[in-house]
């Protein structure tokens, strides 16, 4: 197993994204402008790019936000989703950041709160899914 943090957006991590988001979710404005400034983590198994996420300064100077953490369905149930995030969480820290937020979707939100982050507020829609904004401080 690989875990590279990056300074830009890779084939890989956009196939990943396409597959989980897109293919299976039905999201269809998967691709933004924080993709030209954001961090990427990478994780990839036997050569194979299996599981991404992003951050990025978030709207609070201390803070930084991840998102777009996902991981194909054929490697789920592994821990590998809860290795993207201490790596992205790892990377925060360096940079400077005291805590980070994330825009969770709702059925996600117990694996978040076993990484110990906690809800914000209410939920709200996002393209039609249901998110809550959870956050973690160090």
């Amino acid at each position: 197993m690989v875990i590279q943090i990056l300074d830009h957006i890779t084939d890989e991590i956009k196939q990943i994204r396409e597959d989980v988001f897109m293919k299976e979710q039905g999201f269809e404005d998967e691709f933004d402008a924080i993709d030209e400034t954001a961090k990427f983590v990478l994780l990839s198994i036997d050569g194979k790019a299996v599981g991404t996420c992003r951050y990025f300064p978030g709207e609070e100077p201390s803070d930084a936000h991840i998102g777009r953490m996902a991981v194909r369905k054929l490697y789920r149930g592994q821990g590998l989703g809860a290795k993207i995030m201490l790596a992205a969480e790892n990377g925060i820290r360096r940079d400077g950041f005291r805590s980070c937020s994330l825009s969770a979707q709702v059925q996600a939100r117990p694996f978040y709160e076993t990484l110990g982050y906690v809800a914000e507020g209410e939920e709200y829609l996002d393209e039609g899914c249901p998110h809550i904004l959870m956050r973690k401080n160090f």
